[in-house]
């Protein structure tokens, strides 16, 4: 309602309203100190639970035998290098380090001349081209090797049928006179 009378931000009168941020897609101090604290409460909250999930792998490693607590080792290395490697190239990006973050694992280096070919995008395109024109052309043999096979075939057939017709003709006139 307040939009529609022009009251629209200022309506303090309204109940639970919430004005709008006054700097979208800038952070403030204040909200960068809030970040902060939620990312230190966050922080704070995963190492209770790291610490239990060690407490419990400790005590899991005394009961259990060497290999045991290896193989768990490497499972839980390959989860967490699992979860770092989707989140690696956002943290580069964050921390001004992309796209030079080569101990991203798995990272592709972005294209360095986007929507312009360089000379070796443009040989590589080449060779794709000569190869897929053979495979082409392999086929259209292939296609039209078989047309002329059954066109010959198809032809010896026509002119039988058509010299039997003829030959019908024929009597049939004969037949007459």
């Amino acid at each position: 309602m307040c939009k529609e009378v022009g009251a629209y931000p200022k309506c303090a009168q309204c109940p639970d309203f919430v004005a709008p941020d006054s700097t979208p897609g800038v952070m403030t101090w204040d909200e960068l100190l809030e970040h902060m604290d939620n990312l230190v409460s966050w922080g704070q909250d995963e190492l209770k639970v790291w610490h239990k999930t060690a407490s419990a792998l400790q005590t899991s490693k005394a009961e259990q035998g060497e290999a045991a607590c290896t193989s768990e080792d490497l499972k839980r290395r390959a989860q967490l290098q699992n979860k770092l490697a989707g989140i690696c190239e956002d943290m580069c990006k964050e921390v001004g380090a992309y796209p030079k973050c080569a101990q991203c694992p798995d990272f592709v280096e972005p294209d360095k001349t986007p929507g312009v070919m360089t000379w070796d995008e443009l040989l590589e395109h080449m060779d794709n081209l000569v190869s897929w024109g053979q495979d082409e052309l392999k086929v259209w043999r292939k296609t039209a090797s078989a047309l002329q096979t059954g066109k010959q075939e198809q032809s010896e057939t026509t002119c039988s049928v058509e010299e039997i017709a003829r030959r019908a003709q024929l009597q049939n006139k004969f037949a007459v006179i």
